[in-house]
């Protein structure tokens, strides 16, 4: 079975308990903090190691979360390790996040800009992407920088890009000379 479907099968299942029981945003919290968790290089290895056995990851897992879950996530991790899925935690976590945001119809967009961009700068391209329906009405970003930009921003969701950078336009501008 691909990583994929495991985990999205795996996620649907938590939501849908933490749901029932009305603790879903604070199970997406601490699926939140176990996807930065999961995502730590030494953290990584220990999960995707099969010569480390379930209990010493469980252990290592317990020593690092412990006080800081709720106990239906702490039980899920539990789960999850009993079942030998432990190599795809990340991917489990990442995948709640993900339908978490389907659910509550956030739509997240990535913006690279040459320099930070001003509060007001963002609002005004949120309004502009939620008034031309390209997404959803909650709008949240990640912003980045890339000095090789020169000016303008890149602005990049649901498989779409729109470049807006000088470095681009000077692309354009070259290959319609040459």
């Amino acid at each position: 079975m691909s990583t994929y479907r495991i985990a999205s099968r795996y996620a649907k299942s938590l939501i849908d308990l933490a749901t029932e029981q009305g603790k879903l945003d604070s199970v997406v919290d601490d699926m939140t903090f176990f996807s930065g968790v999961a995502k730590l290089h030494d953290v990584a290895l220990l999960l995707k190691s099969p010569i480390i056995s379930g209990d010493k990851k469980g252990k290592v897992l317990h020593a690092i979360v412990d006080g800081k879950m709720d106990p239906i996530t702490s039980g899920f991790i539990d789960i999850i390790l009993r079942k030998g899925r432990e190599a795809h935690l990340g991917d489990i976590a990442q995948e709640v996040i993900n339908q978490y945001r389907a659910i509550k119809g956030i739509s997240v967009v990535d913006v690279v800009s040459a320099e930070t961009l001003a509060p007001e700068t963002l609002d005004a391209i949120r309004k502009k992407l939620v008034e031309s329906k390209l997404t959803k009405e909650s709008v949240t970003f990640r912003t980045s920088i890339d000095k090789d930009l020169i000016g303008g921003f890149v602005i990049s969701f649901d498989d779409k890009l729109y470049d807006a950078s000088v470095k681009h336009q000077l692309d354009v501008l070259r290959k319609q000379f040459s």
